[in-house]
């Protein structure tokens, strides 16, 4: 298995409404809104390193479509998007680590996969104005992602859930986010879609 580390903010969205069922990590209840389901992940990398590669200050997409009906049925298309900065030796460490060819936190939903597209470069711009974020992958869609705070203004958070542990979350605590607004359309996917979930987490992913 490859060493890396990797620290950052990962920002899930998907086509279920809020709050996408799958991330109870109960297989009963992981039946899909519109009897598929379709995410872009991203990734914001602060610092990482990846078999002696830098990958710090890179943004990197998932984009994961599963026909359903649930999420454990698997049979999924993905594609890794890198941002177009990237080196081609930082682009093969990322597509290790995010298609989980050797382990790590990826390792369930791409365990799910049955066909992996060619990684595709991609100019990847991200705002982040106080945690509600926006990226553009271009030519392929957009990732909006605004947490929900409480009258207070405090972030609403969940705990513990299936997802939160299988993607290694800082403190087991990832903030819900909705994604109303979000849209994807890579004509290799099986579909195009709009996000309504979502959540955000940091993660801190160490594998020896």
């Amino acid at each position: 298995m490859m060493a890396f580390s990797l620290k950052g903010e990962l920002i899930e969205t998907c086509s279920c409404n809020m709050l996408c069922p799958c991330w109870y990590g109960v297989q009963d209840l992981m039946i899909m809104d519109q009897g598929w389901c379709a995410t872009p992940l991203l990734v914001r990398i602060r610092e990482g390193q990846s078999d002696g590669i830098d990958i710090g200050g890179l943004n990197v997409v998932v984009g994961l479509f599963y026909p359903g009906p649930t999420l454990f049925d698997g049979d999924g298309t993905a594609r890794v998007y890198v941002d177009d900065r990237t080196t081609p030796e930082q682009e093969r460490e990322l597509e290790k680590i995010f298609q989980a060819k050797e382990g790590g936190p990826m390792e369930v939903p791409a365990s799910l996969i049955a066909n992996w597209l060619p990684t595709k470069r991609a100019r990847i711009e991200v705002t982040d104005e106080n945690g509600n974020i926006r990226a553009t992958v271009e030519g392929v869609g957009e990732i909006v992602s605004k947490r929900l705070v409480n009258d207070a203004g405090d972030r609403m958070t969940m705990q513990n859930a299936g997802f939160i542990l299988a993607f290694e979350f800082e403190n087991s605590t990832a903030e819900l986010a909705p994604s109303a607004g979000s849209s994807w359309k890579d004509p290799d996917l099986p579909e195009t879609w709009e996000s309504k979930s979502g959540a955000v987490g940091q993660i801190d992913w160490q594998v020896a």
